[in-house]
């Protein structure tokens, strides 16, 4: 796309978040933590997602997860802030505090600091969740083996996105 602030990839992945959610007529929310509102960007980069995208929530600290997105301290004392159990409850949050039928959450390790044995840099968690849906929680942990902090979260807004196709 000419003239975009993103990347070529993600920007055509973002137009068809968009075009694709506006022809199913669902609207999007999003909760992010290591991407720092990147995929929310990516979608307005596109012209007319204003459809689509009802809001984002930038969380990036613990506390901004529990007060914005009402994530339990047990689960991000018990878990940690780069969990299933974590994204899965910023995703619930995210579709309780908007008007959105899908929410996609995001958090992970970025680098080049903050990685542990367990979760390394490079680990990302990914959940999504659909109003009214009685479906098990949806939710992925990736691990990207790079240790450029740039490129972690350029593959995590590609994945983010991905989620966000019906």
């Amino acid at each position: 796309m000419t003239g975009s602030l993103l990347p070529d990839d993600i920007t055509a992945l973002a137009q068809r978040v968009v075009d694709e959610n506006k022809a199913a007529g669902r609207v999007l929310s999003l909760a992010e933590s290591c991407t720092g509102g990147l995929v929310a960007a990516a979608l307005t980069e596109i012209p007319g997602s204003s459809a689509v995208l009802d809001r984002g929530f930038v969380t990036y600290s613990n506390e901004a997860k529990m007060e914005s997105l009402d994530v339990a301290r047990d689960i991000i004392e018990t878990f940690g802030a780069v969990s299933i159990a974590c994204v899965w409850a910023m995703a619930q949050g995210a579709l309780k505090n908007s008007n959105a039928d899908c929410a996609v959450a995001i958090s992970g390790v970025a680098g080049p600091g903050g990685g542990t044995q367990l979760k390394p840099v490079g680990t990302v968690v990914f959940a999504r969740a659909i109003r009214n849906s009685d479906g098990e929680p949806e939710g992925e942990l990736k691990h990207f083996d790079v240790k450029d902090r740039a490129a972690i979260r350029h593959q995590a807004a590609l994945v983010a996105l991905e989620l966000l196709l019906p």
